[in-house]
């Protein structure tokens, strides 16, 4: 493809503005580590709604939707949309609590939910397996899509594309801290929206796609088209809508999409002017992240079908990607490839703008861990604003080396998201139930986070080699049950052989972040004098409900009618509209 100076430009043009916004931000985030770290605990939620999306926009994000698409159709996007369940119960029910904790960053709950060593031992824990392990492994999957963008799009060698990316994104992500995140996520969300509905409209016209109509009819895409797959078929059907509808959501722990909230998402509700702000700031991610922007990635994705049929095409016209490379995934670069002078750079500013908000955020966010949960808490708790700014900065640049370093080794952003979810598999009820729940202690993760380590580990590396366990290649989502039951069994089991924490500690934490009090009861019954609240709990449940309905309508309304079928688009857009009238109705009369 040819890149000219005018496309240079664009993209230089980028840059530019992005370090100096981190230079802008520098002063003022250097100034304390909750500056850095928060922002002053006073963004609005427009700010922060916007962040959430650039983050998750993310350069493999694309990747992996066009690698679904290519392999299971449309359907196959359940494996993420299903987590909007996830997205709206942290909304109406987790947002509001996480904001009352006024904790700096989420693992810093544990010591106030539980006590003595085994809270001590998660948090310590936790801030290097979340901040360091996860966080890096999340940041190469992002790296590893910047790769082969810059070897199909730009010919640059996987070593060439880290540095140009990690470097730019390092400055502005030290210097800025949080605030400076928030406000070039703020910028290259927009850059990155043209850049995807530009692309997927100039693609649908190429001489060899022809039209929209002849995308849709084509022999290699009707048969991809279904927003559903086929309820005659076990093995379609359970895998790509059953398990993530029913039981993925709510039991897998997996970075964004936590259930009952966590990660850089609680950062933003945490960093919110309040508690409505940071539940308007969750509500407009999850509406942007599912129903705003999957369409220009589907269409590219199912275009690519008929460009790029299999993956011996895309091998032979990019000889240069190294064989480790190659995959459905690599399609959604492959396409963009076609795009003419002007519309290129765009889209390359807006492809790089989503490689570094997702890294300026995952850098910020496992940064906080590491200074703010392992560093002042066990290692200098006497350390001066000014240090722990300074070990931020240093364990910014850490982590950006080391993802660069596991990307290089990676093929595939689906095998890494498969492995994430295997690995937080059985985790996530004790995520939704420890606000809600007295009985659930320190030990409880504790052993949920080892029993889902060793299964994970079990089956993706002991089993394939060994073959304890046989699983047919079309009935995988086996793993995914299996690890599930036996986590959740092996939590449960040691929640109710441990001792419970503390009345104390039980109290001291029912009051500050007033949950409702179903689960409490048998503490508070102990004291007379504690209010018990339901609170307003059913009607936020009933709201998580409408909002994920009228999400859902919204993005099929909007595939109804690329697809043609006005009638089904009209029905969809009318629940949506209701839906949101029903949520704005309600808004007023939340407390």
């Amino acid at each position: 493809m040819n890149v000219t100076a005018i496309d240079w430009a664009i993209i230089g043009a980028f840059f530019v503005i992005s370090l100096l916004i981190g230079l802008y931000t520098s002063k003022k985030a250097g100034s304390s580590a909750k500056e850095f770290f928060l922002s002053g605990r006073n963004m609005p939620w427009w700010l922060l709604g916007v962040s959430m999306v650039a983050t998750t926009f993310s350069a493999d994000t694309p990747n992996l939707v066009t690698d679904l698409v290519r392999k299971d159709g449309v359907a196959g996007n359940w494996a993420w949309w299903a987590f909007l369940l996830t997205g709206m119960l942290t909304v109406f029910v987790y947002a509001k609590l996480w904001r009352r904790s006024e904790v700096t960053t989420d693992l810093e709950f544990y010591e106030l939910r539980y006590s003595g060593k085994g809270a001590a031992f998660l948090r310590a824990f936790r801030a290097l397996y979340l901040g360091v392990f996860f966080n890096v492994v999340i940041m190469a999957t992002v790296s590893l899509a910047a790769i082969k963008i810059g070897g199909v799009m730009l010919g640059l060698e996987p070593y060439e594309t880290l540095l140009i990316a990690s470097i730019v994104t390092v400055i502005y992500s030290s210097l800025g801290g949080l605030k400076g995140v928030l406000l070039t996520d703020f910028f290259q969300f927009f850059i990155a929206m043209i850049g995807a509905f530009g692309a997927a409209y100039y693609i649908i016209d190429l001489p060899e796609i022809g039209s929209l109509d002849n995308l849709l009819s084509h022999e290699n895409v009707k048969g991809k088209l279904d927003f559903l797959p086929d309820f005659s078929n076990p093995n379609s059907y359970i895998p790509l809508f059953l398990m993530p509808i029913a039981i993925q959501w709510w039991a897998t722990w997996y970075p964004g999409a936590e259930p009952g909230g966590g990660g850089y998402i609680a950062q933003r509700m945490l960093s919110a002017k309040d508690e409505k702000n940071a539940i308007g700031a969750t509500l407009f991610f999850n509406i942007a992240h599912y129903a705003l922007r999957p369409w220009p990635w589907i269409l590219i994705a199912l275009a690519s079908l008929i460009v790029f049929p299999q993956i011996s095409d895309l091998s032979a016209a990019f000889p240069n990607i190294p064989e480790d490379k190659l995959g459905d995934d690599l399609a959604y670069s492959a396409m963009l490839t076609f795009l003419p002078t002007g519309l290129i750079g765009i889209v390359l500013a807006s492809l790089i703008a989503a490689v570094m908000s997702t890294l300026s955020t995952h850098l910020n966010w496992g940064s906080s861990y590491v200074v703010n949960d392992f560093y002042l808490r066990f290692l200098k708790p006497e350390a001066s604003d000014k240090e722990l700014v300074a070990v931020g900065r240093i364990s910014t640049v850490t982590l950006m080396v080391l993802s660069a370093v596991l990307a290089l080794a990676l093929s595939s952003a689906l095998d890494a998201f498969n492995i994430l979810l295997q690995i937080g598999a059985g985790t996530g009820l004790i995520f939704i139930l420890r606000w809600f729940w007295w009985r659930i202690n320190a030990y409880t993760e504790i052993s949920a986070m080892a029993i889902s380590f060793v299964v994970a580990i079990f089956f993706e590396v002991v089993n394939p080699k060994i073959g304890l366990i046989s699983i047919p290649e079309d009935q995988t989502y086996l793993k995914l049950l299996y690890s599930v039951s036996i986590t959740t069994v092996g939590w449960l089991l040691v929640t109710f052989f441990t001792r419970p924490e503390k009345d104390e500690i039980l109290l001291s934490f029912y009051r500050k972040v007033r949950p409702a009090a179903f689960g409490w009861k048998k503490v508070l019954d102990r004291y007379p004098a504690e209010v018990q609240e339901i609170g307003q709990l059913p009607k936020e449940i009933g709201l998580m409900v409408v909002g994920s309905v009228m999400v859902y309508a919204a993005l099929f309304s909007t595939g109804f009618f690329i697809y043609g079928n006005t009638l089904g688009g009209v029905i969809g857009a009318v629940i949506a509209l209701v839906g949101g009238g029903i949520i704005l109705k309600s808004w007023k009369k939340l407390n």
